[in-house]
Order: C-alpha cells, then sequence, then structure tokens
C-alpha cells in the first residue's frame, strides 16, 4: 500500500493510505442473513482485515420474499433463489471492497455452492457515514446489495421450514456446525 505524506497544521506528519481511500471508492455492498452477522459463528471474518474490508452500515430485509432454510447435515442456511416464495429475510449490510468480495466468493463457494446475486434490500436501519446527506439511504427506501443466495440445492429443501431471521443459536435447534469442527 502506497503511503502519502503530508505535514499537518502543527508541522506534525499526517500519514495517508492512499492505496485504501482507492478501495474503499470501488465497495460493493453485500447482504448478509446467515452465519456472517453479527453475533453469529462465522462473523470474524467479516471482521478480519486479512480479508479485505467489510464496514457494515446497517440493518435491512428482502424486498420480495424468498425461502431461508437450514439445510444439510452441517445446519447451513441457505437463501434459496425462489423469489415470492418464503419470507421477508432480515439481515446486515455491509459496504466490501474488492478483496473482502473475492474473499466471500470463495467463502461461500461461489458459483458452485451460492451464487452472488443483485437482490433488492428495504432498508431497517442505517449506520453508514456518507460525507453527503443526499447519499444516506432513508429508512424504509429500498438498496440493491449482492446477496449470495443458491439455485443449486436438493428439491426437498424447498419443503424445509422458512425462517425470517436467522440465528444459529435460534429455537429450531440446528446448531451451525463451523467448518473446523467436519
Amino acid at each position: 500500500m502506497e503511503r502519502a505524506e503530508e505535514a499537518g497544521p502543527h508541522g506534525q506528519l499526517n500519514l495517508l493510505m492512499v492505496g485504501q481511500l482507492a478501495s474503499l471508492t470501488r465497495m460493493a455492498r453485500v447482504f448478509v442473513y446467515g452465519t456472517l452477522k453479527k453475533g453469529q459463528p462465522n462473523h470474524s471474518f467479516m471482521t478480519s482485515c486479512t480479508n479485505g474490508i467489510a464496514e457494515f452500515q446497517g440493518r435491512g430485509r428482502t424486498a420480495d420474499l424468498y425461502p431461508l432454510v437450514i439445510g444439510s447435515k452441517h445446519n447451513i442456511p441457505y437463501l434459496l433463489n425462489v423469489p415470492g416464495k418464503g419470507h421477508h429475510v432480515t439481515g446486515e449490510i455491509y459496504s466490501v471492497d474488492d478483496q473482502m468480495l473475492q474473499f466471500l466468493d470463495e467463502f461461500e463457494g461461489c458459483p458452485d455452492m451460492y451464487q452472488r446475486t443483485p437482490v433488492r434490500i428495504e432498508i431497517l436501519e442505517w449506520e453508514g457515514k456518507s460525507s453527503a446527506p443526499e447519499e444516506r439511504p432513508a429508512v424504509n427506501g429500498i438498496m440493491e446489495c449482492f446477496v449470495y443466495s443458491t439455485t443449486t440445492y436438493p428439491p426437498e429443501w424447498i419443503n424445509l421450514p422458512y425462517h425470517d431471521n436467522y440465528d444459529s443459536f435460534g429455537k429450531h435447534g440446528l446448531c451451525y456446525n463451523p467448518r473446523e469442527n467436519r
């Protein structure tokens, strides 16, 4: 990463991370609904600098209905790409840089297990920092975010119970089995 140096008002040296600023201008919005959310087993991947930059922006839910199921012997949450069926699924919105987006593609097994697709998300809460007030989305407004959903699932999964807000430790009793335990 390049560093540009400039003197501050009192002669002290300020360091400007040029590479980091450049990557901030190419941020993509990603909606996470499962184990990557805060308080869930894989959230640490979103906060690890080695994977790239992920900045929490707020909470939202899918504008369209989708079936969110817990499938496989490892109790993995899957958003089935069947719009119009299921629930409005609640999750978190992040701005991510290219490095984090690549990491998430690999982590989610994209394109074989999950596919990264743009989905309309309704804003429930917004904490994101923006330099201009007009860039702040309105609560209940709609924005497009990438979502990892799947079209490659066993046909019987469409008949599993649908969830609107995934929690690995929820009442469903289907605790997620982390990769390191498999």
